[in-house]
């Protein structure tokens, strides 16, 4: 069956792209459009072409299996320009996604027209590249240069509303998209065909200082990554000297780019996200359903639960101990909705649906209907197993059970049940209604439907859902412990904190270990630490430092004081107190301080997850290295564009 299809009804032409799943630009859909268009401008009946996609979606980008091999023709940039010469006016019909060189193909288009919930981006930065046939070039000729800078250099996809207000799109759909672009195809077929993008001036295009402002400002959002920067550049360019000019150096930078590390490393991550889920075991295993999903805690950590659930549109309550703690549970997650609608992610009446969908209870029995339940309290044993006695009693038999310890042993959790095999871990990372990341945890008895359920919850909620074995801290944070005993390790020898954390930010990391710390609140590892000093070994190298902060009330930011003191707007600033304390340990200590420059102190936070990284291995608590990679990124703010621990290993 072809890729690409050509009929008519009466005047209109309509070019049909059939390759799914994401109706990609490989080499068989560039050359059928390209021969759709020579029988066209030979058929002197055809007055207008509608260009429109088969499935789910319009064009939503490359075919990247095609990425590293020997360039086929015609390759995009010259099909674009055969579709934007041709003498007929081109619409097109827009649903789905149209993304990259889908959307690039519509630039080529002279009118576009989509339906209401289409989005429309040039996301090639995600994947370390620029738009390569002409997006750079052609986009800030259609929309205000500021949103093209925006678009290309954030990746991120506009919607159909937002996309017609900047005027990329024509005209948004009311009705069959089809029939929507035949009455649109109407009204423009006697008009002159519009000039070609490329042909058109930019609009309202920055000056010099601006343009240098832009760029600036763009690379210090990039934090490391290359593309994003390039892209800007290449946006100036396109509009500083003349298209064709542009359109050369886009490409050359594209190509460029597609061969680079970080291109590789951001590809690596991308394709690791999508397979990593994928358990063989769990092949024809159905997820039971799930409409209502119970939350034991409305904590910080259990609101957030709560709130991604309610915007994933299952009904959720929330067990307290009392009211109060039911009232407050219900106002963060109130918060939360609230900071949805003001950046208008939610309506006011979707707010108020969500709002209606929460229940909070101080009774178990309220949990008779749910279909899967969280428990988010305290990290402490002896309260996790009375909880999940509790859910043993009231919940229905085949409800998942699930435990949100960070560190905890579910197995254990798991024995204490009726129906063990129905119990595992989810493991959410905060804020839990903001943050991409969960952990599934695969306790010794779980069943491949309770699996399958957790992993059909995960994709509801948006999430990347990364499955692990049971052990102390499971993938992520096990690494950190061990990254983390070694930054320690580090100050004790000579760092200072803050040293620690610049060397990381300028690696990629959005913040450092010290400041990390302070954020999640210091009380939280030294907790974790006095649960597990009866077992530590007497002979392994410890750091009290930590400890000391603690005693001292220096709890991290919510007090003003951790590694870190902080001001009235809540800046951190290296505190003297601190760098004497941790300089004091090692007198204390007999060790001699040296210097650590930023290239050692990332050496051996590397070296530190690398190492621990093989032992998950080795142990089978990751399914592979790719797990790891993708708990660190998305997880722990390992940047991006190095691809995570065990892809630089690999390298």
């Amino acid at each position: 069956m072809s890729t690409v299809n050509l009929t008519t009804e009466n005047d209109i032409a309509f070019i049909t792209i059939d390759n799914p799943p994401i109706n990609a630009t490989s080499h068989s859909v560039r050359q059928g459009i390209v021969d759709a268009f020579d029988e066209i401008e030979g058929d002197s009946s055809i007055k207008v072409v509608i260009l429109i996609c088969a499935g789910k979606t319009f064009i939503a980008g490359a075919d990247v299996s095609e990425f590293g091999q020997p360039p086929m023709a015609p390759i995009l940039p010259d099909v674009i320009k055969r579709l934007e010469a041709t003498t007929k006016p081109v619409i097109a019909a827009i649903h789905g996604h149209a993304l990259g060189g889908g959307l690039e193909i519509a630039l080529g288009c002279h009118y576009r027209i989509a339906e209401s919930g289409a989005k429309l981006g040039l996301p090639e930065v995600n994947l370390g590249l620029i738009p390569g046939a002409g997006g750079t070039v052609r986009l800030p000729r259609l929309v205000p240069v500021h949103d093209a800078i925006a678009m290309i250099t954030g990746g991120k996809p506009v919607s159909a509303d937002k996309a017609n207000a900047i005027g990329l799109i024509d005209a948004i759909a009311h009705g069959p998209l089809r029939d929507a672009a035949q009455d649109f195809a109407r009204t423009i077929i006697n008009r002159p065909r519009p000039l070609e993008l490329r042909r058109c001036p930019p609009v309202d295009a920055p000056d010099d200082h601006q343009w240098d402002e832009i760029i600036a400002g763009v690379g210090k959002k990039a934090r490391g990554q290359i593309a994003p920067v390039i892209a800007a550049q290449a946006i100036r360019i396109g509009i500083e000297q003349d298209t064709a000019a542009g359109l050369v150096h886009e490409r050359e930078k594209f190509v460029e780019l597609r061969d680079s590390d970080q291109s590789k490393a951001l590809r690596h991550i991308f394709f690791a996200e999508r397979s990593v889920a994928k358990l063989p075991e769990l092949d024809g295993a159905a997820p039971n359903p799930i409409n209502e999903v119970g939350v034991i805690g409305g904590g910080i950590m259990g609101a957030g639960i709560a709130t991604a659930s309610l915007l994933a549109g299952f009904k959720a309550t929330i067990i307290e101990r009392n009211e109060e703690a039911c009232t407050h549970g219900r106002a963060t997650v109130k918060k939360h909705l609230s900071g949805s609608l003001k950046r208008g992610l939610i309506t006011q009446d979707r707010f108020n649906s969500l709002l209606a969908s929460l229940s909070t209870s101080t009774d178990y029995a309220d949990l008779g209907t749910a279909d899967l339940v969280v428990e988010a309290v305290f990290e402490d044993m002896t309260v996790k197993h009375d909880v999940f006695g509790k859910l043993s009693k009231h919940c229905k038999p085949d409800a998942v059970l699930a435990s949100n310890t960070s560190y905890l042993d579910i197995n254990e959790i798991a024995a204490n049940c009726t129906h063990p095999q129905r119990v595992i871990g989810l493991h959410f990372f905060s804020p839990a209604h903001i943050m991409k990341l969960l952990e599934v945890v695969r306790t010794d008895q779980a069943n491949a439907t309770s699996l399958a359920t957790a992993f059909a919850f995960a994709r509801k909620l948006g999430k990347i859902a990364v499955p692990c074995g049971v052990c102390d801290g499971f993938i992520g944070n096990r690494i950190m412990s061990a990254y983390r005993k070694h930054c320690e390790y580090m100050l004790e020898d000579g760092a200072l904190p803050h040293q620690i954390d610049a060397a990381m930010v300028e690696f990629g990391f959005p913040m450092g270990l010290f400041a990390m710390q302070d954020m999640a609140g210091l009380e939280i590892s030294w907790a974790t630490r006095k649960r597990l000093a009866p077992f530590r070994d007497p002979a392994e190298r410890y750091v009290a430092l930590g400890d000391y902060l603690c005693e001292m009330d220096r709890f991290g930011k919510k007090n003003g004081l951790g590694w870190y003191r902080y001001d009235e707007n809540g800046k951190a600033l290296p505190d003297p107190d601190v760098d004497a304390l941790v300089i004091a340990e090692s007198d204390k200590k007999g060790i001699t301080r040296r210097d650590f420059d930023a290239k050692e102190i990332i050496s051996v936070i590397l070296d530190a997850m690398r190492s621990e990284g093989d032992k998950i291995l080795a142990e089978g608590i990751a399914m592979g290295p790719d797990a790891i990679d993708v708990v660190m990124v998305n997880g722990y703010g390992f940047p991006r564009h190095k691809g995570g621990p065990m892809f630089m290993t690999q390298k």
